[in-house]
């Protein structure tokens, strides 16, 4: 599903080149659980934002179903954001001033969805992620727990291939975390492909696969049980 061969990422800060991302080799079959880990600083969020083509990188090739899209247009690469790829943060990202249901419409409204049916896919994935009873109910009439699960309904809204996690749990209590942990895995089993950055060995359980970076390298690719194991 997707190819990375000899990712780099670099920036500058002032003079200064930091390099974020350091010749990643990396492919992800579709309906993997992939968690990324890695201590701050490593480039786990950058390999996560070029994955979603929320960045572009310096140098190296993105294979998306066999297709080259590093060297795409602005315009090509919203399409393919919109359509591949649903998105959740660790600060949940939702727009103060809508309301739940509001916000799972808003990328619908972006793929050209008419308006009725845009409700009704909105109010079908808010159910989905037992959120059925807040659909007029701003975020800050909503918990963390709650507001995350709105986040996914969002992210879900125009049927990803790929789900990709940014810290997912970070804001959230323990028993929360694992209720938002356990929508992913059910996702998992039907057939989407989840990719999820966190720090916490706990939530990169979760997965069935675990990549571990360190100064923008890849520097463990296990499957999770071996992983387990060796901790």
């Amino acid at each position: 599903m997707i190819r990375l061969e000899g990712i780099t990422k670099e920036y500058f800060m002032g003079d200064v080149v930091v390099q974020a991302l350091n010749g990643i080799d990396v492919e992800i079959q579709r309906g993997e659980f992939v968690s990324i880990m890695g201590p701050s600083g490593s480039g786990k969020s950058t390999l996560l934002n070029v994955i979603g083509v929320l960045d572009q990188p310096t140098r190296g090739a993105y294979y998306l179903e066999g297709v080259d899209i590093t060297q795409l247009k602005d315009r090509e690469l919203a399409r393919i954001r919109n359509q591949h790829f649903g998105f959740i943060f660790q600060a949940y990202n939702l727009f103060p001033e809508l309301t739940a249901m509001e916000n799972v419409m808003v990328p619908l409204m972006y793929a050209g969805k008419p308006k009725r049916e845009r409700r009704e896919r909105a109010e079908e994935l808010l159910n989905m992620v037992a959120m059925g009873h807040r659909l007029g109910h701003l975020p800050t009439q909503l918990s963390g727990g709650e507001q995350q699960r709105v986040a996914i309904a969002r992210a879900l809204a125009n049927n990803p291939t790929l789900l990709l996690a940014d810290e997912p749990t970070g804001n959230l209590a323990s028993d929360q975390g694992a209720e938002i942990m356990n929508i992913l895995c059910q996702l998992n089993a039907q057939g989407t492909t989840i990719v999820i950055v966190t720090h916490d060995p706990s939530i990169s359980a979760y997965g069935k696969r675990l990549l571990r970076l360190r100064d923008g390298k890849i520097v463990a690719d296990e499957q999770v049980k071996e992983a387990a194991l060796e901790a």
